[in-house]
């Protein structure tokens, strides 16, 4: 019988060892996010009182931008180890402490939960102090990165969301309504996109398959992809949703019909016919209702507002844009490239009715030139 070394048998783990271990790793991690959020807390308290006394120093005592200078490199002497106390470090936390004057109004704030680099892209892009807390407090809750961030702002997100008329209030009870019209945007952004042309309801419905997350991005916090080209049959009849959603936090299903061209009364039909059927299809007893948005390339406002007040099913029309917006900057405003056709197009009529009858002028001379 071989003598095995006591160090080298497995012992027997009581029971309920794992499920502890687990609890306790689970503990562990908790405890370094919530450290690590305390830690930029107050890095942030730092950084905005910092700002705070340089913005006082300079209105109060009346010392100049050159400070700000001098106390970098004073600040980075004293502290060789740490790290952001370079100049544009500084005049960041000025501007901290311009955008956000009060401490005390300064640390309740979403922006206070903020890394430092999400702080720095909201005071580089964002001017107006309500729009800035509206960013800052949708990255906080749905942790958005910083890139996400700066897409969400460069895309105007926060005029974008909620925006697309609809007829959930009539539709669905009040507090179900306002819930579903802040899953629409108008318009929708999927500049993710490489092909750009709107030929094809299929190619592009393919495109936004091959870029599947940045399409869910596009849509919300929330959504989970449930099918493309969901085929059900009604009595005999095959019937295809385009794209099929589900919003994990309302609980509900959100049918999406994608058209290339502009607006049709008769789209909302289909759709409605699609939103009730998934409703009595799929929807649980514990789902919320179904509503539908429809993605169209351009709509007649007042069309669209008679064709939602006769709708059946909870709709909301949408437009979409597939022009990155760097893109969609450097095109002319359509109002004005309108105008500037109309004005090009009577001037060139104008010239024309004012000039000479040129064929008349070569039959003229055509006959007078054998006389020469």
């Amino acid at each position: 019988m071989l003598d095995v070394p006591a160090r080298d048998i497995e012992p027997v783990l009581p029971q309920g060892y794992s499920e502890l271990l687990e609890a306790l790793k689970e503990r562990v991690r908790t405890s370094r996010v919530r450290a690590a959020r305390a830690a930029n807390t107050e890095l942030l308290r730092l950084y905005h009182s910092i700002g705070r006394d340089i913005v006082v120093r300079q209105q109060r005592d009346g010392w100049g931008a050159k400070i700000i200078d001098r106390l970098a490199e004073d600040l980075r002497a004293a502290f060789p180890d740490q790290r952001g106390f370079s100049v544009r470090n500084l005049h960041y936390m000025r501007a901290l402490a311009t955008a956000w004057p009060e401490e005390a109004d300064f640390l309740p704030q979403p922006v206070a939960g903020l890394p430092w680099g999400h702080v720095r892209a909201l005071l580089d892009r964002l001017d107006e102090p309500a729009t800035r807390d509206w960013y800052a407090s949708r990255a906080l809750e749905h942790g958005w990165s910083r890139n996400v961030l700066e897409h969400h702002i460069a895309t105007r997100l926060h005029q974008r969301e909620g925006a697309a008329p609809s007829n959930f209030t009539t539709h669905l009870p009040p507090a179900d309504s306002d819930l579903a019209q802040q899953l629409t945007r108008d318009p929708y952004v999927f500049d993710h996109l490489d092909a750009t042309d709107r030929a094809s309801e299929k190619r592009l419905e393919q495109a936004l398959m091959d870029r599947l997350q940045a399409t869910l991005s596009a849509f919300g916090h929330g959504m989970a992809f449930v099918g493309r080209q969901v085929h059900f049959t009604v009595g005999g009849d095959e019937l295809v949703v385009d794209l099929l959603f589900f919003h994990v936090e309302q609980l509900r299903y959100v049918v999406v019909e994608l058209k290339i061209g502009r607006f049709e009364p008769g789209y909302l039909g289909q759709l409605g016919t699609y939103v009730a059927m998934v409703d009595d299809k799929l929807r649980r007893a514990q789902h919320s209702p179904t509503v539908g948005i429809l993605l169209v390339a351009g709509r007649n406002e007042t069309l669209v507002r008679y064709a939602l007040s006769s709708a059946a099913a909870p709709v909301a029309v949408a437009t979409y844009d597939t022009l990155p917006p760097e893109q969609r900057a450097g095109l002319p405003d359509p109002a004005l490239l309108s105008m500037e056709l109309t004005s090009e197009v009577s001037a060139v009529l104008t010239d024309a009715l004012d000039a000479p009858d040129e064929s008349a002028s070569h039959e003229n001379t055509s006959q007078q030139a054998p006389e020469q």
